[in-house]
Parts: structure tokens; sequence; C-alpha cells
């Protein structure tokens, strides 16, 4: 039943981090006109800069710590280069390709924005900016001579939380010392810490045990006690790692004084900590039972029953002993492929009721118009608007101008006017500040 090790037991376990993630930001577009000899009215030939480098998360099997991130929290790709001469296009920043174990999930400001389960995974978790475009891009039959180049975008920025739940079949959950440890010790070739004293297990332990043509990976967190999901003992700050498991096996002391106390107790923190775990498929073992009298045995699981209900599946083990142990893994097998199948069922559904809603291309080209009274300026907002004015160099007069012509051809130019702009009004578009027409 010996099965092989999954994952190595790292020195420092870390299941959470903060980390600085920035894309690179894209380079910039350049002005250049040829000045070759023999060639007559040498037209714009600046290049475009280069897209900003994305950073890249890839899930891994090989990591099951984010015991890296403590030590390098700020995680930034390469920018693009800015355009040259004779239409050379910058080169683009390099990706950043960062490894985590399988299980992070990534939030930005609270809000999952990646969930990597799978081994070789990919998500792009902050994109690059893209270049700008160079002068020669802008050449047409009515400006021959544009003096204009657009600003590299800025690549994003953003603090980001990283939270590791531990992918696995089967959690073992139960008191302190209630034998999860010797149980997975015994069906797999994990090695946690063993001992006759309360909270031996103070990191995660995960193991695969071989079961008849299959296996199952098992996740071993330390101890639960009464108020864990509140934040006594250990557990409490490890139970998300029982969260994505499909079976539950709760290990029981047989000799504990109140069997179906200790029961309700368990069960009582899963659901406190999280309403799902509650309603999660377990299995049952009362644990340490070698050379148990069977009238104490049949006494124990006849008190059990009565707290877990008629159709519990309760088992009696000893793991030491390697007493019972096939059947709790059978029987947990069984529930496991039910519950991927549900799973898989789920995910492959197509009974979702259609949304009727706008496009990608109509939500980049709405926009907004409205007065800020405190300063008198006209705000404008929306995706397309926003993306050319944080591509416009203020600084120069056609590039300005240009963001007027398109603001024209998007009817922003109308809705101004109705709102009551006049010539003279400040526009005011990604923080940019300018006046509506020019002076």
């Amino acid at each position: 039943m010996q099965g092989r090790l999954c994952y190595n037991r790292p020195s420092m376990f870390v299941d959470t981090a903060k980390v600085f993630i920035a894309a690179g930001n894209g380079g910039n577009g350049n002005v250049s006109f040829r000045h070759e000899i023999y060639v007559d009215k040498g037209g714009p030939d600046g290049g475009d800069g280069g897209k900003g480098g994305d950073v890249v998360f890839e899930a891994t099997e090989n990591l099951n710590t984010l015991i890296d991130f403590r030590f390098k929290p700020e995680l930034k790709a390469k920018h693009g280069q800015n355009g040259a001469k004779q239409n050379m296009r910058g080169r683009s920043g390099e990706d950043f390709i960062v490894k985590v174990p399988m299980g992070t999930v990534v939030r930005k400001d609270g809000e999952i924005i990646a969930d990597l389960t799978e081994n070789g995974q990919r998500v792009v978790i902050a994109k690059g900016g893209s270049g700008g475009f160079g002068n020669a891009h802008f050449k047409s039959s009515v400006r021959q001579t544009p003096r204009m180049a657009e600003l590299g975008e800025r690549g994003d920025t953003f603090d980001a939380e990283l939270e590791l739940k531990l992918l696995a079949d089967v959690g073992l959950v139960g008191f302190p010392n209630a034998g999860k440890s010797t149980f997975l010790s015994v069906v797999s070739n994990a090695r946690p810490e063993i001992a006759d004293y309360a909270f031996t297990t103070l990191t995660p332990n995960l193991g695969v045990a071989d079961i008849d043509d299959g296996s199952l990976l098992i996740a071993d967190i330390p101890g639960l006690i009464e108020g864990a999901s509140e934040g006594k003992g250990l557990g409490d700050a490890f139970l998300r790692h029982v969260q994505r498991t499909a079976v539950l096996l709760h290990l029981i002391d047989i000799y504990s004084d109140d069997i179906g106390a200790a029961y309700r107790t368990i069960r009582n923190e899963l659901g406190s900590y999280s309403p799902e775990l509650a309603l999660r498929p377990e299995v049952i073992a009362l644990t340490k039972a070698e050379g148990l009298d069977k009238e104490i045995i049949a006494m124990q699981t006849d008190a059990l029953r009565k707290e877990a209900g008629k159709t519990a599946e309760i088992f009696t083990i000893s793991s030491s002993a390697h007493q019972g142990v096939t059947e709790v893994l059978r029987a947990l097998r069984k529930k496991v492929i039910a519950a991927r199948e549900i799973e898989a069922a789920i995910l492959s559904s197509d009974d979702q009721i259609p949304v009727i809603g706008l496009n990608a291309a109509q939500i980049a080209d709405a926009w907004t118009v409205e007065k800020d009274e405190e300063s008198g300026n006209f705000i404008v907002t929306g995706d397309k608007i926003e993306k050319f004015a944080r591509r416009t160099n203020f600084d120069n007069f056609e590039a300005v101008n240009r963001l007027r012509d398109i603001m024209k051809k998007m009817g922003i130019g109308r809705g101004l006017t109705r709102g009551g702009a006049t010539g003279e009004s400040n526009i005011q578009i990604a923080g940019h500040i300018f006046t509506f027409l020019e002076q």
C-alpha cells in the first residue's frame, strides 16, 4: 500500500504573500525624417515603440509553498524600447514568467483575478503597455510631414495578494492527536512529525496513497479545536487547504469520552469557516482501535451514529496495526470519483441563460461627459478615448490636435457642446487637461 511521495516538505511553509506587480511600459514612438543623399523630399520614418512585457504566472507541481515571494515581493517585467529612425520598431519588453504552486489564488483589491489549478497553466496577471506609433504611422495624402508620435502606454501596476490552497482529493480533519499524521504516514510515503502530544503537525502535509488501480492525493492539516474557525489553535490558518478537497476523512480517537460531541465540534468548526465544507462528502474513521474490546467498539460506533446519522459511513481502524485502512481508502476513492464526476458535469453544463448586452467593441467605444462644478472642467471618461489620451504627447501641438479630431469622430465633441462646453472650456481625460478647441 506504500505510495509515492508527491511533495517534499519544505523547511518553512508559507501559504499567503503580498506582492507588487508591474508590467512593462510600452516604448515611445519616434519622430524622424529621412535625410538620405539623392532622396528628394524624404518623408517621415520614425518607428513605433515596442510593447511592454507581461507578468505571467505559471502553475507548477514542483512547488508547494509561497516562501519565495516573502523574499521577492516585487515582480516586474521589462519595458519596451523606444522606436528609432528608418522605421525601426523598438524591441518589445521580455515577459516575466513567475512560477507558482498549483492551487495559487491571485487577488487584486479583494477580487480573484486568477486561480491556477493545473500543472503548466499560464495566466497573464498584468498586461504590458502598447508601444506608441512613430510619425511614419501618421503620414497621409493631407499630412505629408507629421511631426508627432505617440507615447507608449503604461503597463498594469498593482498590489496583489497570493493565497495557496492545496489541491487534494481527500482532506484529513479532526482534533489534535486524532491519528491524522499516523494515517498519512502509513498509507503514503509522506513523513509528517508524529508524537504523543497535541499540535505535532504545524504545517500541511501531502501524500499519495495507492489503492487498487488508482491513487488518492491526501492532505493533512494541523488539528482543529473548538473555536478554530475564530482563530483558536492552529487549524484556522490552514482550513483553506481542505476547501478544494473532494472528500473529507474525519478521524476521531475511539478513546474520546464523548464521541458524539467530538464529531459535532469539528463539524461546527468546518461549517463556521465555510458553509460549503459542512456539505462536503465525508467518511468517518474511529482510530487507535487495535486490541480494543468489540463491545466498546460497538458502543462508540452507535454513539457516533446517533450524531452523524444512519447513512454515515463509519469505519474502525488502527493505522499503526494496518487494520481497516484499505477499506477506508476504497470508500474514499469511490466518493472522490463520484464528486469529481459531479464537478465535471457542472463545468460542462450548457444550461445557462443567455445574457444580452454590449459587445467588447461597443463597451470600448462608450464614453461619458460630466462637468466638475468645482473646477469647471468637463471630464470625459471611456476606455477607448482614455487610451488615446494616455498615448498623446500633450507638449506636442499636432498630437493634441489629433486627439481633438478623434474626439470629434467619436461624437464626443457634440456631447461636450450639448453639455455646455465652449471653445475655451477645459477638457480633462485620463488626468490630462487641454482646451476644447485650438486657441
